[in-house]
Protein backbone atom coordinates (compact mmCIF):
# COMPACT_ATOMS: atom_id res chain seq x y z
CA UNK A 1 0.00 0.00 0.00
CA UNK A 2 1.28 3.12 -0.71
CA UNK A 3 2.41 5.39 2.51
CA UNK A 4 2.86 8.34 0.98
CA UNK A 5 0.01 11.33 3.05
CA UNK A 6 -2.47 13.39 0.58
CA UNK A 7 -0.56 16.35 0.85
CA UNK A 8 2.99 14.28 -0.41
CA UNK A 9 0.31 12.75 -3.19
CA UNK A 10 -0.13 16.24 -4.36
CA UNK A 11 3.11 17.68 -4.57
CA UNK A 12 3.43 14.59 -6.90
CA UNK A 13 0.82 15.41 -8.96
CA UNK A 14 2.01 19.25 -9.33
CA UNK A 15 4.97 17.67 -10.31
CA UNK A 16 3.71 15.73 -13.15
CA UNK A 17 1.79 17.94 -14.80
CA UNK A 18 4.91 20.27 -14.29
CA UNK A 19 6.61 17.80 -16.46
CA UNK A 20 3.97 17.29 -18.76
CA UNK A 21 3.32 20.93 -19.18
CA UNK A 22 7.22 21.39 -20.12
CA UNK A 23 6.56 18.91 -22.81
CA UNK A 24 3.93 20.42 -24.43
CA UNK A 25 5.29 24.36 -24.79
CA UNK A 26 8.85 22.35 -26.54
CA UNK A 27 6.35 21.18 -28.68
CA UNK A 28 3.89 24.29 -29.15
CA UNK A 29 3.72 25.91 -32.22
CA UNK A 30 6.37 22.84 -33.88
CA UNK A 31 4.02 19.86 -34.73
CA UNK A 32 5.49 17.86 -37.55
CA UNK A 33 2.31 15.23 -37.90
CA UNK A 34 -1.00 15.73 -36.49
CA UNK A 35 -3.37 11.93 -36.30
CA UNK A 36 -6.53 10.96 -36.13
CA UNK A 37 -7.65 8.37 -33.20
CA UNK A 38 -10.97 7.45 -35.95
CA UNK A 39 -14.01 10.07 -35.10
CA UNK A 40 -13.63 13.51 -36.54
CA UNK A 41 -12.26 15.93 -34.22
CA UNK A 42 -10.61 13.10 -31.92
CA UNK A 43 -6.78 14.56 -32.68
CA UNK A 44 -3.20 13.18 -31.40
CA UNK A 45 0.14 15.06 -31.87
CA UNK A 46 3.60 14.26 -30.55
CA UNK A 47 3.08 16.44 -28.04
CA UNK A 48 0.77 14.25 -26.32
CA UNK A 49 2.38 11.23 -26.56
CA UNK A 50 5.44 13.45 -25.14
CA UNK A 51 3.85 14.92 -22.61
CA UNK A 52 2.23 11.63 -21.27
CA UNK A 53 5.61 10.01 -21.27
CA UNK A 54 6.80 13.18 -19.03
CA UNK A 55 4.03 12.31 -16.64
CA UNK A 56 4.31 8.82 -16.50
CA UNK A 57 8.23 9.28 -15.54
CA UNK A 58 7.29 10.89 -12.65
CA UNK A 59 4.74 9.03 -11.33
CA UNK A 60 5.98 6.18 -11.59
CA UNK A 61 9.21 7.06 -9.89
CA UNK A 62 7.68 8.56 -7.39
CA UNK A 63 4.94 6.47 -6.55
CA UNK A 64 5.20 3.05 -7.91
CA UNK A 65 2.83 1.50 -5.64
CA UNK A 66 -0.01 3.18 -7.15
CA UNK A 67 -1.48 2.49 -10.65
CA UNK A 68 -1.83 4.80 -13.32
CA UNK A 69 -5.18 5.18 -16.12
CA UNK A 70 -3.79 7.60 -19.13
CA UNK A 71 -5.55 8.49 -22.30
CA UNK A 72 -3.06 7.33 -24.71
CA UNK A 73 -1.19 4.27 -22.95
CA UNK A 74 -3.98 2.95 -21.24
CA UNK A 75 -3.90 1.15 -17.59
CA UNK A 76 -0.63 0.40 -16.12
CA UNK A 77 0.95 -0.91 -12.93
CA UNK A 78 -0.66 -2.14 -10.09
CA UNK A 79 -4.55 -2.36 -9.15
CA UNK A 80 -5.76 -0.70 -5.73
CA UNK A 81 -7.68 1.85 -3.83
CA UNK A 82 -5.69 4.53 -5.64
CA UNK A 83 -5.30 5.44 -9.22
CA UNK A 84 -3.69 7.99 -11.13
CA UNK A 85 -5.77 9.87 -13.71
CA UNK A 86 -3.76 11.24 -16.71
CA UNK A 87 -4.67 13.82 -19.60
CA UNK A 88 -1.14 14.75 -21.12
CA UNK A 89 -3.09 16.56 -23.61
CA UNK A 90 -6.50 18.22 -22.81
CA UNK A 91 -7.51 20.33 -25.74
CA UNK A 92 -5.93 18.76 -28.33
CA UNK A 93 -7.54 20.11 -31.19
CA UNK A 94 -7.00 23.73 -29.58
CA UNK A 95 -3.63 22.83 -29.46
CA UNK A 96 -3.06 21.64 -32.93
CA UNK A 97 -4.95 24.70 -33.84
CA UNK A 98 -2.44 27.08 -31.73
CA UNK A 99 -5.44 28.10 -29.65
CA UNK A 100 -4.10 28.57 -25.65
CA UNK A 101 -6.62 26.76 -23.77
CA UNK A 102 -5.15 23.05 -23.56
CA UNK A 103 -3.91 21.75 -20.36
CA UNK A 104 -2.06 18.97 -18.81
CA UNK A 105 -4.06 17.32 -16.32
CA UNK A 106 -3.18 14.46 -13.63
CA UNK A 107 -5.77 13.23 -10.93
CA UNK A 108 -6.11 10.65 -8.17
CA UNK A 109 -8.84 8.29 -7.42
CA UNK A 110 -9.90 6.77 -4.13
CA UNK A 111 -12.06 3.75 -5.06
CA UNK A 112 -13.41 5.44 -7.88
CA UNK A 113 -14.02 9.27 -6.80
CA UNK A 114 -11.50 11.96 -7.41
CA UNK A 115 -9.61 13.11 -4.00
CA UNK A 116 -6.63 15.40 -5.69
CA UNK A 117 -5.56 16.87 -8.83
CA UNK A 118 -3.12 19.04 -10.42
CA UNK A 119 -3.66 20.58 -13.72
CA UNK A 120 -1.14 23.30 -15.98
CA UNK A 121 -2.30 25.39 -18.54
CA UNK A 122 1.02 26.66 -19.62
CA UNK A 123 0.08 29.04 -22.61
CA UNK A 124 -2.06 30.86 -19.92
CA UNK A 125 0.85 30.08 -17.25
CA UNK A 126 -1.93 28.70 -14.75
CA UNK A 127 -1.39 26.14 -12.35
CA UNK A 128 -4.42 24.42 -10.81
CA UNK A 129 -3.93 22.37 -7.63
CA UNK A 130 -5.98 21.10 -5.21
CA UNK A 131 -7.89 18.38 -3.13
CA UNK A 132 -10.29 16.88 -0.49
CA UNK A 133 -9.18 18.90 2.56
CA UNK A 134 -5.99 21.12 1.00
CA UNK A 135 -8.08 23.45 -0.25
CA UNK A 136 -7.88 24.93 -4.11
CA UNK A 137 -5.33 27.03 -5.78
CA UNK A 138 -4.07 28.87 -8.83
CA UNK A 139 -0.76 30.03 -8.90
CA UNK A 140 -0.64 30.22 -4.93
CA UNK A 141 -4.22 31.89 -4.64
CA UNK A 142 -6.73 30.21 -2.80
CA UNK A 143 -10.08 29.58 -4.85
CA UNK A 144 -13.59 29.68 -4.52
CA UNK A 145 -16.99 28.83 -6.63
CA UNK A 146 -19.06 31.80 -7.67
CA UNK A 147 -21.99 32.53 -4.85
CA UNK A 148 -24.23 32.70 -8.52
CA UNK A 149 -27.84 30.70 -7.54
CA UNK A 150 -29.77 32.74 -10.40
CA UNK A 151 -29.73 31.09 -13.98
CA UNK A 152 -30.35 34.30 -15.57
CA UNK A 153 -27.60 35.65 -14.20
CA UNK A 154 -24.57 33.20 -14.70
CA UNK A 155 -22.24 32.11 -17.27
CA UNK A 156 -21.66 28.82 -18.10
CA UNK A 157 -19.56 26.31 -20.35
CA UNK A 158 -19.80 22.79 -21.72
CA UNK A 159 -18.81 20.87 -24.86
CA UNK A 160 -19.74 18.36 -27.01
CA UNK A 161 -18.76 14.80 -27.70
CA UNK A 162 -16.83 13.30 -30.58
CA UNK A 163 -19.58 11.52 -31.32
CA UNK A 164 -22.13 14.28 -31.90
CA UNK A 165 -22.46 13.46 -35.35
CA UNK A 166 -23.55 10.25 -34.82
CA UNK A 167 -26.30 10.59 -32.31
CA UNK A 168 -29.11 12.58 -31.66
CA UNK A 169 -28.09 13.12 -27.91
CA UNK A 170 -25.31 15.57 -28.63
CA UNK A 171 -26.04 18.28 -26.02
CA UNK A 172 -27.25 20.78 -28.84
CA UNK A 173 -30.67 21.13 -27.60
CA UNK A 174 -29.06 22.01 -24.03
CA UNK A 175 -26.58 24.57 -25.19
CA UNK A 176 -29.07 26.14 -26.95
CA UNK A 177 -32.09 26.11 -24.00
CA UNK A 178 -29.02 27.20 -21.49
CA UNK A 179 -27.83 30.05 -23.61
CA UNK A 180 -31.56 31.80 -23.78
CA UNK A 181 -31.93 31.57 -19.89
CA UNK A 182 -28.41 32.72 -18.74
CA UNK A 183 -25.58 35.66 -19.83
CA UNK A 184 -24.22 33.00 -22.25
CA UNK A 185 -22.88 29.61 -22.78
CA UNK A 186 -18.98 29.18 -23.74
CA UNK A 187 -17.28 26.08 -25.20
CA UNK A 188 -13.68 26.12 -24.52
CA UNK A 189 -13.02 22.90 -25.92
CA UNK A 190 -10.68 21.36 -23.12
CA UNK A 191 -12.73 19.45 -19.99
CA UNK A 192 -9.80 19.78 -17.01
CA UNK A 193 -10.19 23.79 -18.08
CA UNK A 194 -13.73 24.21 -17.92
CA UNK A 195 -13.67 22.76 -14.53
CA UNK A 196 -10.97 24.39 -13.64
CA UNK A 197 -12.61 28.00 -14.37
CA UNK A 198 -15.79 26.57 -12.40
CA UNK A 199 -13.56 26.10 -8.85
CA UNK A 200 -12.37 29.56 -9.77
CA UNK A 201 -15.70 31.56 -9.72
CA UNK A 202 -14.44 32.44 -13.24
CA UNK A 203 -17.75 30.73 -14.80
CA UNK A 204 -20.96 29.56 -12.34
CA UNK A 205 -21.55 26.21 -14.04
CA UNK A 206 -20.50 23.40 -16.40
CA UNK A 207 -22.03 20.42 -17.85
CA UNK A 208 -21.21 17.88 -20.38
CA UNK A 209 -21.62 14.32 -21.73
CA UNK A 210 -19.27 11.18 -23.08
CA UNK A 211 -16.44 12.24 -21.52
CA UNK A 212 -13.43 10.53 -20.07
CA UNK A 213 -12.27 9.96 -16.47
CA UNK A 214 -8.87 11.36 -17.13
CA UNK A 215 -11.22 14.42 -18.47
CA UNK A 216 -12.88 14.57 -15.29
CA UNK A 217 -10.63 13.61 -12.20
CA UNK A 218 -8.12 16.53 -11.29
CA UNK A 219 -11.05 19.18 -12.04
CA UNK A 220 -13.73 17.65 -10.33
CA UNK A 221 -11.46 17.08 -6.92
CA UNK A 222 -10.95 20.98 -7.35
CA UNK A 223 -14.26 22.19 -7.54
CA UNK A 224 -15.30 19.96 -4.60
CA UNK A 225 -11.86 21.79 -2.97
CA UNK A 226 -13.54 24.92 -3.36
CA UNK A 227 -16.55 24.34 -2.06
CA UNK A 228 -18.84 23.80 -5.24
CA UNK A 229 -20.67 20.44 -6.06
CA UNK A 230 -20.92 18.00 -8.72
CA UNK A 231 -22.99 15.35 -9.47
CA UNK A 232 -24.63 12.83 -12.39
CA UNK A 233 -27.34 14.75 -15.05
CA UNK A 234 -29.97 13.16 -12.39
CA UNK A 235 -28.34 14.69 -9.42
CA UNK A 236 -27.01 11.49 -8.46
CA UNK A 237 -23.32 11.02 -7.26
CA UNK A 238 -20.93 11.30 -9.38
CA UNK A 239 -19.96 7.97 -11.86
CA UNK A 240 -16.84 8.76 -13.41
CA UNK A 241 -18.20 5.60 -15.97
CA UNK A 242 -21.15 7.57 -17.36
CA UNK A 243 -19.05 10.31 -19.20
CA UNK A 244 -21.96 13.08 -17.92
CA UNK A 245 -21.09 15.98 -15.03
CA UNK A 246 -23.09 18.80 -13.82
CA UNK A 247 -20.57 21.10 -11.65
CA UNK A 248 -21.90 24.62 -9.93
CA UNK A 249 -21.76 26.65 -7.27
CA UNK A 250 -24.16 24.46 -4.51
CA UNK A 251 -26.96 27.82 -5.52
CA UNK A 252 -26.97 27.06 -9.22
CA UNK A 253 -27.07 22.62 -9.42
CA UNK A 254 -31.42 22.84 -8.99
CA UNK A 255 -31.75 25.15 -12.12
CA UNK A 256 -29.07 23.41 -13.97
CA UNK A 257 -30.80 19.74 -13.27
CA UNK A 258 -34.22 21.18 -14.29
CA UNK A 259 -32.92 22.12 -17.46
CA UNK A 260 -31.33 19.39 -18.52
CA UNK A 261 -33.92 17.53 -17.67
CA UNK A 262 -36.38 19.32 -19.75
CA UNK A 263 -33.96 18.99 -23.06
CA UNK A 264 -35.19 16.45 -25.74
CA UNK A 265 -32.27 15.62 -28.12
CA UNK A 266 -32.49 17.49 -31.13
CA UNK A 267 -34.36 16.17 -34.42
CA UNK A 268 -31.39 14.98 -36.89
CA UNK A 269 -32.19 16.49 -39.79
CA UNK A 270 -31.87 20.35 -38.12
CA UNK A 271 -27.53 19.15 -37.31
CA UNK A 272 -26.78 16.50 -40.27
CA UNK A 273 -24.51 17.64 -42.87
Amino acid sequence: MPTQSPLELLEIAKEAAAAGSDALMKHWGKLEQVRSKGRPGDLVTEADLAAEAAVLAVLHQRSPLIGVLAEETGLQGPLGELQWCVDPLDGTTNYAHGFPLFACSVGLLKNGKPILGAIEAPALQQSYWGGHGLGAYCNGDLLQVSGCNDLSESLLVTGFAYDRFEVQNNNYTEFCYFSHRSHGVRRGGAASLDLAFVAAGRLDGYWERGLQPWDLAAGVALIEAAGGVVCDYNGSALDLASGRVVASSPGLMEPLLAGLSSCQPMPKEIYKA
